[in-house]
Parts: structure tokens; sequence; C-alpha cells
């Protein structure tokens, strides 16, 4: 099974693997069970039976007695005593018990199985006893897994971290399992690149080395690749792109990626904002909002690696990516307020704000993508404060070119647990890009609906008669505080699966 070939910043490779035993005789060093919640205090979840009947007594009063309640993401560690052959035993709440013959809900367990990994820091290797009756829940235990056992690792000189965990095993018996876990493992890889991407200081990720990346990756997983430099970009009409980044000293870049199924019905093109470092331009960020813009790419890494990802598993989609990248620097030769911009779909927009600089290369790459004749162009970007400001953090907001599609996305992210509100585009927003010399202005003063007025900038763009949907990912895309479930503190690769997920509803032999 492929376990993280891709994985270019982190030195650690956590593995997973299939096997059939029950909670009570599987070798390992650490066994990872589920319990729940009920009115007489913890009660242990399908997968933990046998564990519970080989401790005396079982599971409850170990768990009552370490004031173990089983609320959802909760973690104790006790010794077994040789009750079996796992020395140690992590139990993890999973909440509530679901309704009589019902399934636990996936995103608890994979949320849970991430938080049992992270706390397995330095242990060589653990066995998963999670519900894990079908293949759905298996792959779940199996990605939450892997995502919880994320660690960037690469800057890191001294001895005083432990390493993550090193091996999972994911116990289960359900037919077709082992295809589900091989999934996982594809999923995972993918994320765990676009994490180590963003987490990337921006000395050692410019355009050209993003680009660079895309190329070595992207060939050995069977994808095409055209890379536009700034003469490329130049002579191409490219205006957004190049306005952007011609303040810097790391001249942008433009990489499509393209993969095609001989079975293939449909078109999907995905187009990710790459700002590797965003300091805002001449319209200058305040130093606090400034040191975490290492994270501005992370649309262009959600795409990057969803591509990765419906190569390997060979989707029957045709699927093109589209990275927007560029430096958004101040200097000497950066683009000013008040300059106009001939973009690649041939409207001039007048910038107003530095700052609205990730819209600017968004436009060339939606309008380029029109070429590739797409069913759906999906955006995704780390656009807007406004987008922290109306749904905080963890959720991203979604507008598309119709109510239809807007909610089929939400649907979808909803369902990989990448969390998303459908927005509304609203008509009376555009007077306010207004521009008296150009087609349109790059943002509007007044700076209420700010998150909706830069998707209604971008729909200016989209080629007639092709769906498109707009995700603002700029609080998801990176978390700042402590880490929870399958999420890390630093990058997320939020919104990578949905994109995969989106490519599957398009498979051909599939209703979209």
């Amino acid at each position: 099974m492929r376990t993280g070939e891709a994985r270019l910043a982190s030195a650690h490779v956590t593995t997973v693997r299939l096997n059939a035993s029950d909670s009570g005789s599987v070798e390992t060093d650490a066994l990872v069970v589920g319990i729940n919640t009920s009115p007489d205090g913890p009660r242990p979840a399908p997968g933990a039976q046998a564990l519970d009947a080989a401790i005396t007594g079982g599971l409850a009063p170990t768990l009552h007695a370490l004031g173990f309640s089983g609320k959802a993401g909760e973690i104790a560690k006790f010794p077994s005593f040789g009750a079996v052959p796992a020395p140690v035993i992590v139990a993890v709440g999973l909440g509530d018990a679901p309704a009589e013959d019902g399934a636990h809900d996936l995103e608890t367990l994979r949320r849970a199985a991430g938080a049992a990994a992270r706390s397995l820091a330095g242990t060589a290797g653990a066995a998963f006893a999670l519900p894990a009756a079908t293949p759905g829940q298996a792959e779940a235990v199996a990605l939450g897994a892997l995502l919880g056992a994320y660690d960037f690792t690469r800057y890191r000189t001294g001895d005083e971290h432990k390493a993550p965990l090193q091996a999972i095993t994911v116990l289960s018996d359900a037919p077709g399992a082992e295809g589900s876990v091989n999934r996982a493992a594809t999923l995972a890889e993918s994320v765990t690149l676009v994490r180590d991407l963003v987490n990337t200081p921006p000395s050692d990720l410019s355009p050209a080395r993003f680009a660079e990346i895309a190329e070595e990756t992207a060939s050995k997983a069977g994808l095409s690749v055209e890379v536009l430099d700034e003469t490329a970009l130049k002579e191409g009409g490219y205006g957004g792109i190049v306005g952007v980044g011609q303040g810097s000293v790391n001249p942008p870049r433009l990489v499509r990626l393209g993969y095609a199924h001989p079975e293939a019905e449909t078109t999907v093109a995905f187009v990710g904002k790459g700002i590797t470092f965003d300091s805002g331009g001449l319209s200058l960020k305040p130093s606090a909002s400034m040191a975490w813009m290492k994270s501005d790419m992370g649309g262009a890494g959600a795409v990057f690696g969803a591509l990765l990802a419906i190569a390997r598993l060979g989707l029957r989609v045709n699927a093109v990516g589209y990275l927007c990248l560029a430096e958004n620097m101040p200097s000497g030769s950066a683009q000013r307020p008040s300059d106009v911009l001939h973009t690649y779909a041939g409207k001039t927009v007048e910038v107003l704000d530095t700052d609205a600089e990730g819209r600017l290369v968004l436009v060339d790459g939606i309008a380029r993508a029109g070429e590739d004749d797409p069913d759906l162009i999906v955006d995704v970007a780390t656009l807007t404060g406004g987008q922290i400001v109306a749904l905080g953090w963890r959720t991203c907001g979604v507008m598309a070119s119709d109510d239809e599609l807007r909610e089929q996305v939400v649907e979808v992210a909803n369902a990989q647990g990448e969390a998303a509100w459908g927005m509304p585009l609203p008509d009376e927003l555009r007077k306010g890009l207004d521009s008296p010399i150009a087609d349109i202005a790059n943002l509007n003063p007044e700076r209420s609906g700010s998150m909706l007025a830069a998707g209604i900038f971008l729909r200016e763009f989209v080629p007639e008669g092709v769906r498109w949907a707009h995700v603002d990912i700029a609080g998801p895309a990176f978390n700042k505080d402590a880490p929870y479930g399958y999420i890390p503190k630093g990058g997320t690769g939020m919104i990578t699966r949905t994109l995969v997920a989106l490519a599957e509803r398009h498979q051909a032999g599939r209703e979209a």
C-alpha cells in the first residue's frame, strides 16, 4: 500500500494496514477502542467487545475510576496488565451511541481516530478497534488516524519532540474494507502533501519552487503538466497574475495539471489561489495579519493534492487543475493602487487595493480553464477576511452560479467533514465594483459583505454557460489554535477531499 511517497517536507511517514483480528487478540503496542456515553456511564462501542470481555469486571469500572465519560474526543490511557497482548489501552470518546441499528457518524469516527493517533506520538504502532462494520467506517477510521498522526518536522533540530505514530492497523472484517482503507491512504497522502506545502516557509516555497514540486510529483502520478513562467505569462496576456507578482524578486507561475480517463464523460476544472506569501503589496498588511500568510497558497495546494488523488484513484472523469502562483510583495516594481490590469479574459481591472490580490490571479486561471471546455469550474482560495468574520475559522463559504450547485458543493464538503456553508451573491453588490476607468474594480470600498463582493467579482470572469462554484477557505486552511480531532496546528489541507469527492460525483456512469 502506498503510504506517502509525495510527502516532501516532513521526514516521517505513517503506514496503514487492515487486520481482521479482534481487539482481544491483536499484537500491537497500543490498542484504541471507542467508548460511548450513556445514562449509566461509559459504554464500550462496537469493536471493543473482546477487550471488554478480557478485562476483569469489564471496561466501565476502570473508565469510571478515571473520570472518563465517553464524550466526543475525550482520551484516557491505561495499562492492560496482560489482559490483552497490547500493553497500553487508549479509550477515545465517541459521544452518544447511535440509535438502535444506527451507525456511528463518519466524521465522529474520523475525529476520534485522529485524536487517538495524535495522543500516541512516540509509539511505534497502534491498532484501532473503533466501530468499522462497513467499508465506509473502516475508511473513516483509517483516514482520521492517518491525518491525526501528522506532524511537520522538517525544521526541528532537537529530539525533545516525540515522533508521530508510525504504523496504524485498522481492525475490521467488513467486506470491501481493504479498498476503503487503500482509498483513505491515498486521500491522506494528498492532504499530507497540502499540509506540508502550507507549513513550508515562503523562503523555501517560491512560485517557481512550487511549480517545480508540481512538475516532479504530478508527472510521477501520470498527470500532464504545463508551466508558464513570467515571460510566457506576459506574452500570453495573463495580466492578473503578472500584476500581482511583479513586485517580487520571485516571479509568478501558472501551472496546469491534466488528468484524462478513456471512459470519462465529464470534465471538471479546479482553480487554486497560490500566493506563496502575501504581504499585502503596497497596501501593506499589519504585521500581525502577515505572520501566517505563508498559508495564502492553500487553495492551490488543495487543487494540487486533489488532482494527485484523482489520478491515483483512477476516477472515470477528466480533470484539470490550475495553480495560480505569485508572491505579493512591495517594491519599486510592485503594482500600485489605481493601476489597471489587462486580464486573460480580455477585461480590464482597476486595482484599488493591492491586498485584494487573490481574485486577480484567480480570474486569469478561471478564464484559462474555460479553454478546457469544462462542465464545472470550482475555484478555491484563502480569499477574504470577510469569510472569517462571517463564518469563523472552521467553516468555509460557498458561492456558485446557481443554487443547486452551491448546495451540492456544501453537501459534499460537509459529508467529508470539511465544514461549509452556502452564501448568496446579491446582485445589488455588483454596483460597488464599478470603476470609472476600467471594466471593473478589484474590490468594493464599502467593506460590508466583502466575501460576497469577492465572489461577485470572480463571477464576472466565468466563461459563459459554464457552471461555477467558489469556495473561500481563508480561515479553515490554517489552524492557528490547538489541534483538534484529526486537524493539526498549522496547515489543514482543507477542501482537498471535497474536490476529490466532487470529481467522484462526476464520474462516468454516475449522475452528477
